[in-house]
This record gives C-alpha cells, sequence and structure tokens, in this order.
C-alpha cells in the first residue's frame, strides 16, 4: 500500500489505499472518489465498454479525462471474469476491490424479467466470476466491495453465498446511499443508458479472504490506522 500524507477519507475509501473500480459506467463513481482525495494515483478505473461506446454517456468522456489528469489509471474492455489475468492488471494487488450494482444485461431484452430463473442465475454467474477473480487480486488486508439491491427479486441472487462459494466471508453489510458520493450517476448499461435508474435499498457487501478480518479489529479497538502499536497494512491475516 502507498502511503500518502494527510490521509483523506470519503466512506469506506480513504486515499492511502490501492483501489480498483470495476464495471464503472460514466466514471462518475471513480471521479467522486478521486475528487475527495484530491487526487487518482492510488486508482484503477475500468469498465467492459470500449473508449469509443463511452459516448453513450454524456459525462463519460470528460470525466475520464479529469480522471487521467488526476492520476487514475483508466482501462476499458475489462471482464470480471477475466480481469485477473489482464496484462495492465495481474501483476497489482489492491487494498479496495468495488463493483457497484453488477448487471449481467438482460436475456430478452426489454421483455425480459428479473425475476426469471434463467435471468437470475446469469446475473450470478457474472457476480461469481467476478468475485472469484477479485480474490486473486487483494492485497492482505484487502476488501472486495459489491454493492447491490436487497429488494425481491435481486435478493434471489444470495451473493453473500456465492461469495462462500469462492473462498470468501462477508465481513460487513452496511446500507449503501448514492448522497454520500458527490457527483456519482448510476447508470443503466443497455438502453436508455444515461438515465439513472432507482436503487431503492441497497447494501454494500464487504468481503475479505479471511473470517476474521482486520476490518473486525478497527471495529473492536477503533478507527486508528494503529492497533497496539502495529500498523494496518503491517498486518499479516
Amino acid at each position: 500500500m502507498e502511503v500518502f500524507p494527510f490521509e483523506k477519507r470519503i466512506k469506506h475509501y480513504t486515499s492511502n489505499q490501492k483501489i480498483l473500480l470495476v464495471g464503472e459506467g460514466d466514471f462518475s463513481f471513480a471521479l467522486c472518489l478521486a475528487r475527495a482525495f484530491g487526487f487518482a494515483r492510488n486508482m484503477v478505473a475500468t469498465s467492459l465498454d470500449s473508449s469509443e461506446s463511452l459516448v453513450k454517456y454524456s459525462k463519460a468522456m470528460s470525466n475520464v479525462r479529469e480522471l487521467k489528469d488526476r492520476g487514475c489509471i483508466v482501462l476499458h474492455e475489462v471482464d470480471v471474469h477475466g480481469m485477473s489475468q489482464h496484462p495492465s492488471l495481474s501483476y497489482i494487488r489492491f487494498d479496495r476491490i468495488i463493483y457497484n450494482f453488477p448487471h449481467a444485461g438482460y436475456l430478452r431484452g426489454p421483455s425480459s424479467s428479473e425475476q426469471d430463473p434463467i435471468q437470475i442465475w446469469l446475473h450470478q454467474d457474472l457476480v461469481k466470476g467476478f468475485l472469484k477473480n477479485a480474490r486473486e487480486m487483494l492485497t492482505g488486508i484487502g476488501e472486495i466491495h459489491v454493492t447491490h439491491k436487497t429488494t425481491f427479486p435481486f435478493n434471489q441472487w444470495k451473493i453473500v453465498k456465492l461469495a462462500g462459494e469462492v473462498g470468501l466471508y462477508l465481513v460487513h453489510e452496511e446500507n449503501f446511499s448514492r448522497w454520500d458520493y458527490p457527483g456519482y450517476e448510476n447508470k443503466r448499461g443497455a438502453g436508455l443508458c444515461d438515465q439513472t435508474f432507482p436503487v431503492g435499498k441497497c447494501s454494500t457487501f464487504k468481503f475479505a479472504r479471511s473470517s476474521f478480518h482486520i476490518g473486525d479489529l478497527i471495529r473492536i479497538y477503533g478507527q486508528d490506522s494503529r492497533i497496539n502499536g502495529l500498523q494496518m497494512h503491517d498486518c499479516k491475516i
């Protein structure tokens, strides 16, 4: 973990963490973090879209330019099912890997139903493949954060169970509010892409490789980055 002076924080994220964001739409979530930190040299932001297709989002190109100006590495056409082998990512280990509102796309186009068992399976396959890859990209104290709707039928994805199947443990679940991230606009991946969608009740699920994680120690001993004189990034879990 590269340590910068005067650590800055926004919710679960700090300027001293190495952060990977995947599945970005218009890159507004990544930019929100970068603005909070004052720079983005600690961040890699990726999308499944090609750079050319970003025109479907009105602010994507300007967001990407600002991210790069702030030092962020921006990658396009990154498939979460193979990202651990991506030539620009395979050698990096991250303290936080973030995937907001994963969605596999619609099986039958506009007529698709989120309650369709096959549609749910497609979403589960996407999330499980992501978690499997992300697990291999964590530092010893790293966490994977998935923000996801918790009402029916989205709760049928059972992402905590999926995480357990690839050797991950739920560290914490916390209610998510878009208003905690100024400038963030959740976007659709298809159809009316430049429109936001209602998120309703949703949570950020935090997963780690160890069942007793550094996050548990922080909750026990407080938010100080030192625990009994031991720096967090020196802990071996």
